[in-house]
């Protein structure tokens, strides 16, 4: 019998776990082959490659981002070759199995939540043709009705089998994104969440996690990320693991973990900041609200004055980049309350903000209460929201135009300056800026063209002077600064009207103090200087905004060199 499990991620550099697990957990006594897809790949390509590989049994790993593509596939698959047996678990499928067995005549079989071990009964089933009434945790048909089993008992995890030692996953960990569990569960209940059905949290064994977070750096893994709901629910468990880490990590590799942030303790932040490497760990989380009522309806605990000192510390550590999550949509949470929260989490100023929308995930609390607050959401997944009681679809439309700016100009990271100004000093809130300039990008249809990084200065050029904002000319001289200073190599034409002739450049030149310049730039000549340095105007003292965002008025020169080895400095005379 020839298996095999397969998924469709949402990018090739995604490594599921899930498939793994089953993998880790059937062997040696069924031999299973991975099969990974993306949902990118033409739906014919998948098939022909699975139909080549001659399966007798398929299991797939089912999400929201992939449940419609992984559709499409199977009903191929049964159309070529009725007799390969069709397994579906994961979280789209493990809720509704009456709607998604009636929907999909060709699944033979739906395992429901937790599946390494159902996944190897089941194989065993199918070869020996034995009935599948007495598989737990799983439903099927049976003369035309659907048949639901009764659930499993949950597994022991410290005597699981480690998901990360194929021989064939070795080529490509460097290049992909590496899945790491330590737990299963989550203490907290939110509603809008699957990880609010299991109750309780389960520990993998420490020891053999950091035997595999070993292997996986020593075969070239630089990106692991933790799944854990809440990695630090735990105090002493995640003081030991970031030491493991700090100790042993490899230089370039990335760990990434979910993190509660109202409940980390400051002598925890304060370990951090002093002893882990730039770079070395990113948190992501999860704010979604500030509403407190929002929080109650949903059954979310936070604290959002610890949280709101817990991400500053961490930010000004200077060593953990952080990544910050909202929910748009949820009970109560109307569009000024979203305002009022996107503010309050910008006030944080994370090194990204991601604005995201409430999705009806089968099988939450939240879900089967929809009629409470009138939710009207899509059908099929995503089953994202398109209105409520108090957020019209209207609404949405414009917080999402809001979020393509945020990402654009925010996340990016392309002219930090110039969007601290605007901020902080040109619109009445951060959130202001971000809706506003939202609505002008998409009524001037520049959301249906592509864009270079010039278009990026050049329209929030044409905004601002379209929204008559003062002090544009601090603005231009920031957005200057951003651009310039983030090139490697001196720019050939520039996309502003106003830059100094060569005659002014050679006149800076000539009058410059020569303490004010570090030797390799005293040493040019007028020529290498007109090579290698763009000069321009600043109307305030730049350190000075940089430092603690005072604006002083000052004129100033900024001075840009670049080396001709991808390198930029920059001084301000």
């Amino acid at each position: 019998m020839k298996t095999f499990v397969a998924t469709l991620n949402a990018k090739y550099i995604h490594m599921n776990l899930a498939i793994r697990y089953l993998k880790a957990y059937a062997e040696p006594d069924f031999p299973v082959e991975l099969a990974e897809y993306t949902i990118k790949d033409p739906v014919l390509h998948i098939v022909a490659d699975l139909i080549e590989r001659k399966p007798d049994v398929i299991g797939f790993s089912c999400y929201i981002w992939n449940i419609e593509e992984t559709i499409r596939v199977i009903e191929i698959l049964k159309k070529i070759n009725p007799d390969i047996k069709i397994v579906l678990g994961g979280p789209e499928v493990s809720y509704d199995v009456f709607y998604w067995l009636e929907r999909l005549k060709e699944a033979d079989c739906i395992v429901m939540g937790e599946g390494e071990e159902t996944f190897k009964e089941l194989l065993s089933c199918f070869k020996n043709d034995e009935p599948l009434e007495n598989v737990r945790g799983i439903a099927f048909r049976k003369d035309g009705k659907v048949k639901i089993n009764p659930a499993r008992p949950k597994l022991n995890l410290r005597n699981h089998p480690s998901p990360f030692r194929f021989k064939e996953d070795i080529p490509d960990l460097g290049k992909r994104i590496v899945y790491v569990e330590t737990s299963r569960g989550c203490p907290f209940q939110c509603q809008f969440c699957l990880s609010s059905i299991e109750t309780g949290v389960r520990f993998f064994d420490r020891e053999k996690i950091k035997e595999d977070i070993r292997y996986l750096m020593k075969n070239g893994a630089r990106t692991i990320k933790f799944v854990d709901r809440t990695f630090n629910i735990s105090r002493s468990y995640a003081m030991d693991m970031f030491q493991f880490l700090i100790d042993e990590h490899v230089p370039g590799t990335v760990f990434q973990f979910e993190i509660t942030a109202d409940i980390m303790k400051p002598e925890v932040i304060e370990f951090l900041n002093q002893n882990a490497p730039p770079g070395l760990f990113r948190f992501e989380i999860g704010v979604q609200s500030t509403n407190d009522l929002t929080n109650e309806l949903v059954k979310r605990k936070q604290n959002f004055e610890k949280l709101a000192r817990t991400v500053p510390l961490i930010r000004e550590g200077g060593k953990i980049v952080q990544h910050l999550d909202l929910i748009a949509g949820l009970p109560e949470e109307n569009y000024d309350s979203f305002r009022k929260t996107f503010n309050d989490v910008f006030a944080l100023r994370p090194e990204e903000l991601q604005l995201g929308f409430l999705k009806m995930l089968r099988g939450t609390g939240l879900r089967h209460q929809a009629k409470q607050w009138d939710y009207v959401y899509m059908d099929r997944a995503p089953y994202e929201i398109l209105k409520n009681n108090v957020l019209s679809f209207d609404d949405i439309t414009r917080l999402k135009k809001a979020e393509d700016i945020l990402d654009k100009y925010w996340n990016r990271h392309r002219m930090d300056a110039t969007v601290e100004f605007l901020v902080t000093y040109a619109f009445e809130t951060p959130f202001d800026f971000f809706q506003q300039f939202g609505i002008y990008w998409a009524d001037r249809g520049w959301s249906k063209i592509g864009h270079q990084l010039e278009d990026l200065f050049t329209r929030l050029l044409e905004f601002l002077r379209h929204a008559e904002i003062r002090d544009l000319d601090i603005a231009l001289a920031l957005m200057k600064f951003d651009y310039l200073s983030r090139l490697k190599y001196k720019p050939r034409k520039i996309w502003w009207e106003d830059g100094l002739t060569k005659e002014e450049r050679a006149e800076i030149f000539r009058g410059l103090p020569e303490s004010a310049l570090p030797e390799e730039v005293k040493a040019l000549s007028e020529r290498e200087w007109m090579k290698h340095v763009v000069t321009e105007k600043m109307p305030i003292d730049l350190p000075a905004f940089l430092q603690s965002k005072k604006i002083v008025r000052e004129d100033h020169y900024l001075l840009f060199y670049y080396d001709g080895k991808g390198e930029c400095r920059y001084f301000q005379i």
